[in-house]
Protein backbone atom coordinates (compact mmCIF):
# COMPACT_ATOMS: atom_id res chain seq x y z
CA UNK A 1 0.00 0.00 0.00
CA UNK A 2 2.09 2.97 -1.25
CA UNK A 3 -0.83 5.74 -0.65
CA UNK A 4 -3.58 6.44 1.56
CA UNK A 5 -6.04 10.25 1.61
CA UNK A 6 -6.41 11.71 4.72
CA UNK A 7 -9.57 10.72 6.21
CA UNK A 8 -9.12 6.81 5.20
CA UNK A 9 -9.12 5.07 8.31
CA UNK A 10 -6.31 3.22 7.30
CA UNK A 11 -4.42 7.02 7.60
CA UNK A 12 -4.65 6.89 11.26
CA UNK A 13 -2.28 4.13 11.31
CA UNK A 14 1.46 6.39 12.19
CA UNK A 15 2.95 3.01 11.52
CA UNK A 16 2.06 3.76 7.82
CA UNK A 17 1.81 7.07 7.31
CA UNK A 18 3.83 8.96 10.36
CA UNK A 19 2.70 10.76 13.26
CA UNK A 20 2.03 14.36 11.04
CA UNK A 21 -0.64 12.45 8.65
CA UNK A 22 -2.08 10.57 10.95
CA UNK A 23 -3.25 13.22 13.34
CA UNK A 24 -4.39 15.07 10.48
CA UNK A 25 -6.42 11.89 8.90
CA UNK A 26 -8.19 11.90 11.82
CA UNK A 27 -8.81 15.36 11.97
CA UNK A 28 -10.11 15.58 8.51
CA UNK A 29 -13.47 13.65 9.57
CA UNK A 30 -15.14 16.39 11.31
CA UNK A 31 -12.80 19.65 10.64
CA UNK A 32 -11.99 21.78 7.88
CA UNK A 33 -8.56 19.66 6.81
CA UNK A 34 -7.12 20.70 3.37
CA UNK A 35 -7.67 18.09 1.22
CA UNK A 36 -4.22 15.28 0.96
CA UNK A 37 -2.53 12.04 0.53
CA UNK A 38 0.07 10.61 1.91
CA UNK A 39 2.63 8.24 0.75
CA UNK A 40 2.92 5.53 2.78
CA UNK A 41 6.19 3.93 4.63
CA UNK A 42 5.99 1.09 2.52
CA UNK A 43 6.55 3.20 -0.39
CA UNK A 44 9.20 4.89 1.11
CA UNK A 45 11.18 1.24 1.75
CA UNK A 46 10.13 0.75 -1.87
CA UNK A 47 12.03 3.34 -3.43
CA UNK A 48 15.58 2.28 -1.11
CA UNK A 49 15.43 -1.56 -3.05
CA UNK A 50 18.82 -1.82 -3.46
CA UNK A 51 20.44 1.47 -2.33
CA UNK A 52 19.83 2.51 1.33
CA UNK A 53 20.69 6.07 0.77
CA UNK A 54 19.68 7.18 -2.38
CA UNK A 55 15.73 6.50 -3.04
CA UNK A 56 14.34 6.51 -6.77
CA UNK A 57 10.97 6.60 -7.48
CA UNK A 58 9.36 3.01 -8.82
CA UNK A 59 6.97 3.80 -11.90
CA UNK A 60 4.08 2.12 -10.11
CA UNK A 61 4.38 4.89 -6.92
CA UNK A 62 4.76 7.60 -9.70
CA UNK A 63 1.52 6.68 -11.57
CA UNK A 64 0.13 6.58 -8.12
CA UNK A 65 1.16 10.31 -7.12
CA UNK A 66 -0.05 11.50 -10.83
CA UNK A 67 -3.55 9.98 -10.76
CA UNK A 68 -3.88 11.42 -6.86
CA UNK A 69 -2.70 14.70 -7.83
CA UNK A 70 -4.59 15.04 -11.01
CA UNK A 71 -7.57 14.29 -8.43
CA UNK A 72 -6.82 17.22 -6.36
CA UNK A 73 -6.98 19.40 -9.74
CA UNK A 74 -10.19 17.96 -10.02
CA UNK A 75 -11.32 18.83 -6.52
CA UNK A 76 -9.89 22.76 -6.68
CA UNK A 77 -10.34 23.22 -10.07
CA UNK A 78 -6.97 24.29 -11.09
CA UNK A 79 -4.71 22.52 -13.38
CA UNK A 80 -1.51 22.15 -11.15
CA UNK A 81 -2.76 23.14 -7.73
CA UNK A 82 -0.12 24.22 -5.47
CA UNK A 83 0.52 21.60 -2.96
CA UNK A 84 2.62 21.34 0.62
CA UNK A 85 4.89 18.48 0.53
CA UNK A 86 6.05 17.24 4.11
CA UNK A 87 8.10 14.55 5.82
CA UNK A 88 5.96 12.73 8.21
CA UNK A 89 8.37 10.40 9.93
CA UNK A 90 7.18 7.18 11.86
CA UNK A 91 8.72 8.14 15.56
CA UNK A 92 7.59 11.78 14.96
CA UNK A 93 5.72 14.00 17.71
CA UNK A 94 5.94 10.91 19.98
CA UNK A 95 5.45 11.75 23.73
CA UNK A 96 9.23 11.61 23.99
CA UNK A 97 10.87 12.21 20.39
CA UNK A 98 10.32 15.12 18.23
CA UNK A 99 11.65 14.91 14.42
CA UNK A 100 10.05 18.87 14.11
CA UNK A 101 12.91 20.40 11.99
CA UNK A 102 14.62 17.28 11.36
CA UNK A 103 13.40 16.59 7.59
CA UNK A 104 12.18 18.33 4.93
CA UNK A 105 9.60 20.36 3.90
CA UNK A 106 8.22 22.19 0.65
CA UNK A 107 5.95 24.44 0.49
CA UNK A 108 3.66 25.87 -2.51
CA UNK A 109 4.79 23.45 -5.02
CA UNK A 110 3.30 23.29 -8.11
CA UNK A 111 3.21 20.73 -11.22
CA UNK A 112 3.64 17.32 -11.03
CA UNK A 113 7.02 17.03 -11.77
CA UNK A 114 7.88 19.60 -8.74
CA UNK A 115 6.01 17.26 -7.12
CA UNK A 116 7.44 14.79 -7.85
CA UNK A 117 11.26 15.95 -7.28
CA UNK A 118 10.49 17.11 -3.39
CA UNK A 119 8.90 14.12 -2.51
CA UNK A 120 12.44 12.25 -3.41
CA UNK A 121 14.03 15.41 -1.61
CA UNK A 122 11.92 14.44 1.36
CA UNK A 123 12.87 10.70 1.22
CA UNK A 124 16.80 11.74 0.97
CA UNK A 125 16.18 13.83 4.13
CA UNK A 126 16.23 10.86 5.92
CA UNK A 127 19.48 10.01 5.85
CA UNK A 128 21.23 13.29 6.47
CA UNK A 129 23.76 13.73 9.36
CA UNK A 130 21.74 15.85 11.14
CA UNK A 131 18.50 13.80 10.92
CA UNK A 132 20.54 10.59 11.46
CA UNK A 133 22.77 12.08 14.74
CA UNK A 134 19.11 13.11 16.30
CA UNK A 135 18.59 9.16 16.35
CA UNK A 136 20.95 7.81 17.12
CA UNK A 137 21.02 10.62 20.35
CA UNK A 138 17.60 9.37 21.56
CA UNK A 139 18.58 5.39 21.29
CA UNK A 140 16.66 5.08 17.76
CA UNK A 141 17.78 2.98 15.09
CA UNK A 142 19.83 5.09 12.44
CA UNK A 143 19.55 1.98 9.82
CA UNK A 144 16.11 1.49 10.17
CA UNK A 145 14.67 4.90 9.15
CA UNK A 146 10.79 5.05 7.87
CA UNK A 147 9.30 7.89 6.35
CA UNK A 148 6.17 8.84 4.94
CA UNK A 149 5.55 12.11 2.96
CA UNK A 150 2.28 14.21 3.30
CA UNK A 151 1.18 16.03 -0.41
CA UNK A 152 -1.24 18.37 1.07
CA UNK A 153 -3.39 21.25 -0.66
CA UNK A 154 -1.46 24.52 0.02
CA UNK A 155 -3.92 27.25 1.79
CA UNK A 156 -2.95 30.77 0.06
CA UNK A 157 -3.56 32.78 3.64
CA UNK A 158 -3.30 36.23 4.28
CA UNK A 159 -2.72 35.42 7.83
CA UNK A 160 -1.41 32.47 9.54
CA UNK A 161 -2.00 30.97 12.66
CA UNK A 162 -0.18 28.70 15.37
CA UNK A 163 -2.51 27.11 17.96
CA UNK A 164 -2.18 25.93 21.45
CA UNK A 165 -4.94 23.95 22.83
CA UNK A 166 -3.42 24.96 26.09
CA UNK A 167 -1.78 27.96 27.68
CA UNK A 168 2.14 26.94 26.94
CA UNK A 169 3.74 28.87 29.46
CA UNK A 170 1.12 28.89 32.52
CA UNK A 171 0.10 24.98 31.09
CA UNK A 172 -3.63 26.43 31.89
CA UNK A 173 -6.20 23.99 29.97
CA UNK A 174 -8.90 26.80 30.48
CA UNK A 175 -6.86 29.04 27.82
CA UNK A 176 -6.23 28.42 24.05
CA UNK A 177 -3.51 30.41 22.81
CA UNK A 178 -2.61 31.40 19.68
CA UNK A 179 0.51 32.76 17.58
CA UNK A 180 -0.58 34.63 14.26
CA UNK A 181 1.08 36.97 12.00
CA UNK A 182 1.06 37.71 8.12
CA UNK A 183 1.47 35.63 4.89
CA UNK A 184 2.39 32.07 5.30
CA UNK A 185 3.14 29.89 8.52
CA UNK A 186 6.44 29.23 8.00
CA UNK A 187 8.04 32.37 9.41
CA UNK A 188 6.06 31.96 12.58
CA UNK A 189 7.04 28.08 13.13
CA UNK A 190 10.68 28.82 11.57
CA UNK A 191 11.04 31.65 14.09
CA UNK A 192 11.60 34.25 12.11
CA UNK A 193 9.07 36.50 13.22
CA UNK A 194 7.54 37.93 16.47
CA UNK A 195 3.74 37.28 16.09
CA UNK A 196 0.74 38.63 17.65
CA UNK A 197 -0.25 36.56 20.52
CA UNK A 198 -3.70 36.12 21.98
CA UNK A 199 -4.84 34.77 24.98
CA UNK A 200 -8.80 33.28 24.36
CA UNK A 201 -11.10 31.87 27.21
CA UNK A 202 -12.26 27.96 26.48
CA UNK A 203 -15.47 28.72 28.29
CA UNK A 204 -16.85 31.83 25.67
CA UNK A 205 -14.08 31.96 23.19
CA UNK A 206 -13.47 35.65 24.92
CA UNK A 207 -10.14 36.71 24.26
CA UNK A 208 -8.64 37.59 27.61
CA UNK A 209 -5.69 39.02 26.33
CA UNK A 210 -3.45 40.13 23.45
CA UNK A 211 -0.13 41.37 22.38
CA UNK A 212 0.61 42.73 18.82
CA UNK A 213 4.30 41.63 17.73
CA UNK A 214 6.41 43.17 15.71
CA UNK A 215 5.46 41.76 12.76
CA UNK A 216 8.48 42.92 10.58
CA UNK A 217 8.68 39.66 8.24
CA UNK A 218 6.72 37.56 6.57
CA UNK A 219 6.70 34.32 3.97
CA UNK A 220 4.99 34.86 0.76
CA UNK A 221 3.80 32.50 -1.55
CA UNK A 222 6.18 32.73 -4.60
CA UNK A 223 5.90 30.81 -8.20
CA UNK A 224 6.36 27.34 -7.42
CA UNK A 225 8.10 28.15 -3.88
CA UNK A 226 8.27 30.78 -0.90
CA UNK A 227 10.52 33.51 -0.15
CA UNK A 228 11.11 35.49 2.63
CA UNK A 229 10.28 39.46 2.62
CA UNK A 230 8.96 42.28 4.83
CA UNK A 231 5.66 43.12 5.78
CA UNK A 232 4.09 45.94 3.74
CA UNK A 233 4.22 49.74 5.99
CA UNK A 234 1.85 50.10 8.53
CA UNK A 235 0.88 46.08 8.90
CA UNK A 236 3.59 45.47 11.70
CA UNK A 237 1.60 47.82 14.24
CA UNK A 238 -1.72 46.17 12.88
CA UNK A 239 -3.15 42.76 14.88
CA UNK A 240 -2.98 40.41 11.80
CA UNK A 241 -6.76 38.32 12.93
CA UNK A 242 -9.13 40.56 14.52
CA UNK A 243 -10.67 39.45 18.04
CA UNK A 244 -13.65 37.65 16.62
CA UNK A 245 -11.37 35.56 14.06
CA UNK A 246 -9.07 34.44 16.70
CA UNK A 247 -12.07 33.01 18.61
CA UNK A 248 -13.13 31.65 15.17
CA UNK A 249 -9.25 30.13 15.46
CA UNK A 250 -9.68 28.82 18.79
CA UNK A 251 -12.94 27.02 18.48
CA UNK A 252 -11.41 24.08 16.75
CA UNK A 253 -8.85 23.47 19.75
CA UNK A 254 -11.42 24.13 22.38
CA UNK A 255 -13.86 20.75 20.57
CA UNK A 256 -10.53 18.89 20.16
CA UNK A 257 -9.55 19.05 23.74
CA UNK A 258 -13.17 18.48 25.39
Amino acid sequence: MYLLWLGHSDAHDSKLVGGKAANLSRLAGDHPVPPGFCLTTAAFEAAHEGSAAVPRLPRAIFDQIGRAYRTLALQTGVRDPSVAVRSSAVDEDGAEDSFAGQHETYLNVSGLAAVTAAVLRCWESAHTPRALAYRRQRGLSAERVRLAVLIQVQVASDVSAVVFSANPLTGRRDEVVINASWGLGESIVGGSVTPDTYTVRRADLAVAGRVIGAKQRMTIATAGGTREGDVPRLLPTQPAPSAAQAAEVARPAVSLGS
